[in-house]
């Protein structure tokens, strides 16, 4: 237990006597009438003798500390202590502890932070292309030996990447052709042209919506999926461990989830396109289009092409979305948050090249004809 006193001696000074074990323990107990004694006197200086003190450890010397620094008018010293407990309050510079040791890092102008997002900017080109070249020489190597493949892996990732994300994928587009029908038939019906919603419905989930509402979905769910658990390796030193073995990470790690994505992310495409066109057809129910009716007008409106044309994306979009993913975990830095934001950066970089991707694809088959 600890205990402390105080006195007042004849030239105005004030003792405060401590005695006792300084220790996480019993230091809260004293910590507050040890403080109301220094407020009390803010005019008189305060000597704390440590005479008493059989031992010490953090929470005392923090008592210590506190009491010698704190703010008054006049000065507080601690004396008498034993050479141990010294020496551990001897660590402590009392004018440094005056300043505040982490001050907030001053405002740059205009022009230093567009140079250093500039640089930022600059050098996440330059690891991506980096990290492009490694992995395009991993696929070379992997459909040259597909025995190197670890596809016990693989079908795991499978299982996480496709059938999991069924419900989600099934809810979303479902609600899709729902809405997008509902939309369309409320003004159509104005001129009796309701059924051209099977036209406008098939074309537009096909070509468009239907894979890239597909890919969003899995950028959110299997990209920051793919960048936190690369994360988490990375900042457990499991990837440097991979290093050290000879294997490489790009090889071991990323290889398999992409052979998963582009498995997967085409048949959730098709998928997709199924239940969002059954939506907009059980939304024509209520506009007295029967089922038949809208799926004969579907069958006029679309063809082979068109369903092609939405259908090569979700390749494309597969690569994206893992190898952005895989891509944001082996950069994952070290630092409590650093997993999240790499899951962060991963989701927002994904779908952003998702949407140019896709513009890019219009693009040309504008210029094709298709």
């Amino acid at each position: 237990m600890a205990s402390c006193a105080v006195s007042d001696l004849p030239d105005g000074r004030r003792v405060i006597a401590l005695a006792g074990r300084l220790d996480a323990a019993s230091v809260p107990s004293i910590w507050d009438p040890v403080h109301r004694a220094l407020d009390d006197a803010p005019a008189r200086p305060v000597t704390v003798d440590a005479a008493e003190v059989e031992s010490c450890d953090g929470a005392g010397i923090a008592l210590l500390v506190d009491l010698a620094s704190h703010a008054r008018a006049a000065p507080v010293e601690v004396v008498r202590m034993r050479p141990d407990v010294d020496t551990l309050y001897r660590q402590f510079d009392l004018a440094r502890l005056e300043h505040d040791l982490d001050p907030p890092p001053k405002p740059l102008g205009v022009v230093p932070e567009i140079g250093r997002a500039t640089y930022r900017v600059s050098r996440d080109l330059a690891e991506m292309v980096s990290f492009v070249g490694a992995l395009a020489a991993a696929l070379a190597y992997a459909i040259a030996h597909p025995a190197s493949v670890r596809w016990r892996d693989v079908w795991r990732i499978c299982e996480g990447v496709g059938a999991d994300a069924l419900p989600i994928v099934a809810l979303i587009s479902f609600l899709l052709g729902l809405i997008l029908a509902f939309q369309s038939a409320v003004p159509m019906k104005r001129f009796g042209a309701e059924i051209f919603v099977a036209d406008l419905l098939g074309l537009s989930v096909l070509r468009e919506l239907g894979p890239l509402m597909t890919a969003i979905l899995l950028a959110g769910r299997s990209g920051a999926a793919f960048a936190a658990e690369i994360g988490t390796m990375t900042v457990n030193q499991e990837v440097d461990a991979l290093t050290t073995m000879g294997l490489d990470p790009v090889r071991f790690l990323v290889t398999p989830r992409i052979i998963a994505a582009l498995l997967m992310t085409p048949l959730l495409t098709l998928f997709a396109n199924l239940v969002a066109l059954a939506g907009g057809a059980l939304t024509m129910e209520t506009f007295q289009i029967p089922l038949v009716t809208f799926f004969k007008e579907l069958d006029s409106a679309v063809d082979i092409t068109d369903f092609m044309a939405g259908w090569a994306k979700s390749f494309v979009f597969a690569f994206l979305i893992a190898a952005v993913g895989c891509m944001r975990g082996l950069q994952t830095s070290a630092g409590a948050s650093a997993v999240g934001d790499s899951a962060t950066r991963a989701v927002v970089s994904g779908i952003i090249l998702l949407v140019i991707a896709d513009g890019i694809f219009a693009y040309l088959y504008f210029v094709l004809d298709i």
